[in-house]
């Protein structure tokens, strides 16, 4: 039962670095365009960009990555769409990002942001022991640091 849901949960993880592949490869093909005009990041609309990606960075990925310690998940269906609402949010901060990048003609902040949700990306890869640890209990008696 557990290798089955880390065998789905595999299936949501890979299947994000395919959809930012796919971004990716996008908006390269765009920007190679003869009359592409990148946005500017100083404009009304470059800056709303930015905004809205910077904002759902800082949320996204703290939440997403405390999000099956929220839910406290006592069965394996509880902790399969857990696992998936924290793969599915801390991974998309990444394409989101990228694409911003690429809009704005390379510009280097939102290529950091996307640094960023891969790293905390890297975080969120199911396993048998990391699942077995999320499900273990929680004993009031133990200390936690």
């Amino acid at each position: 039962m557990e290798e089955k849901i880390i065998r789905k949960l595999n299936w949501y993880y890979y299947g994000v670095m395919v959809f930012t592949l796919i971004i990716l490869s996008a908006m390269y093909y765009l920007t190679s365009q003869p009359d592409f005009e990148p946005y500017s990041p100083n404009g009304t609309l470059g800056m709303t960009i930015q905004y809205t990606v910077i904002l759902l960075a800082l949320i996204g990925i703290p939440a997403g990555l405390y999000a099956v310690k929220f839910f406290k998940p006592d069965t394996y269906e509880k902790y399969e769409s857990a696992a998936a609402f924290r793969i599915m949010v801390v991974g998309l901060i990444m394409p989101l990002a990228i694409c911003a990048f690429y809009l704005f003609g390379g510009y280097k902040p939102m290529m950091w942001i996307a640094a960023m949700a891969a790293v905390s990306w890297l975080f969120t890869k199911p396993t048998l022991g990391k699942m077995e640890q999320e499900m273990k209990p929680q004993d009031p008696n133990e200390e936690t640091y």
